[in-house]
């Protein structure tokens, strides 16, 4: 049988947690308590909303944010790498696809398309 100063202690505790986790604006919606416990997002110095946006090189950029690779092919750089292949007049562009949660390179992420 657990001893009352600990069951206490116990309840304490928790009932610390679970205050700390539901503070929020008065207007926040419920499930706002939950995002507070979870280790913000940064990039750079900046936090940002991983449902709206991403990190790409310490910008943060919307999700739905496209560039050019190579003069005629577009890619979502928060999803995709724009690799250059050759140089020269005859410039040949590959999109990779990012993986999620490491440091993509061109050298080691899956090919998605070809942009010559």
């Amino acid at each position: 049988k657990m001893p009352q100063h600990r069951i206490l202690v116990s309840a304490c505790c928790i009932t610390v947690f679970l205050l700390q986790c539901s503070k929020g604006t008065p207007d926040a919606p419920v499930s706002s308590g939950l995002w507070l416990c979870q280790p913000a997002p940064r990039c750079g110095d900046q936090i940002y909303n991983p449902l709206e946006q991403c990190c790409d090189d310490d910008t943060i950029l919307p999700l739905n944010r496209t560039r050019l690779c190579g003069p005629n092919c577009r890619f979502w750089p928060c999803f995709e790498l724009c690799c250059p292949q050759s140089f020269g007049p005859q410039k040949k562009f590959l999109v990779k696809l990012k993986v999620l949660g490491m440091k993509s390179q061109c050298r080691s992420s899956p090919t998605s398309r070809d942009c010559t």
